[in-house]
């Protein structure tokens, strides 16, 4: 369906947005295909990278009927530290009082990988190209775990976010698929109201709910975006 806004320019835009892709489509039929793999014996493994618990929440909510999950916490470009071993201790404590019984793979924290992958773009603001190296980053590492790990599928949590590019993310793990051998799960699990089921859960399970992306980048504009607004609303 076309946005009128769109339909109106009848060029390039029209046609890029009427070819555009429905991952959520291609997502919905590789479910009916796991379902089907797992009648036959088995539920197919998948390595689900994972960013913090908050967006992990309704994304397996999604998947836990379909995958054999393992999560992979891999986030180099959170800053400081302590922020990014929180949000790994909450993303451990949701999967125990969810019921979840998966496991965490976490690899050490090494922020000097995040900065080597946007060198050069740190000046750039969220959802630029910095942000597509930062999606490129830990997918691959994603996609090597998977492969090395005999994972049937790869994933993301990313795409809940309504900050994150999901056209990105996809066309990445595509790309890491044909490279890796590992099959990726397309996905946009904002669609259908999945961030505002994501909040839902976040509040019945009392998540901590961080305000900025990770990075340090993000922090700063977090900062300043807070500083903007006391600002214009004094008192």
């Amino acid at each position: 369906m076309y946005n009128l806004s769109v339909r109106k320019s009848g060029g390039k835009e029209a046609a890029e947005t009427k070819n555009r892709i429905n991952y959520y489509r291609i997502f919905e039929e590789t479910l009916r295909e796991a379902d089907l793999s797992a009648e036959n014996g088995k539920k197919p493994s998948l390595l689900l990278h994972a960013c913090c618990a908050p967006c992990s929440s309704h994304v397996l909510e999604c998947l836990s009927g379909h995958f054999e999950i393992t999560m992979f916490y891999y986030n180099p470009n959170i800053s400081p530290e302590p922020e990014f071993k929180t949000r790994l201790n909450e993303l451990s404590r949701f999967l125990k009082d969810a019921g979840y019984g998966y496991g965490i793979e976490s690899p050490p924290y090494v922020k000097e990988e995040f900065d080597r992958a946007v060198s050069g773009l740190e000046q750039l603001g969220e959802g630029s190209k910095r942000c597509y190296r930062c999606y490129e980053l830990r997918l691959r590492k994603t996609a090597e775990a998977a492969l090395s790990g005999g994972f049937s599928f790869f994933t993301t949590t990313l795409s809940i976010s309504p900050y994150k590019n999901s056209e990105w993310l996809n066309e990445i793990g595509i790309r890491l698929e044909k490279e890796y051998g590992v099959r990726y799960l397309c996905s946009d699990f904002k669609k259908k109201n999945g961030y505002k089921r994501s909040i839902e859960l976040s509040e019945k399970y009392g998540l901590y709910r961080q305000d900025y992306c990770g990075c340090e980048y993000s922090r700063k504009e977090a900062e300043s975006r807070r500083k903007s607004r006391s600002e214009s609303f004094p008192g």
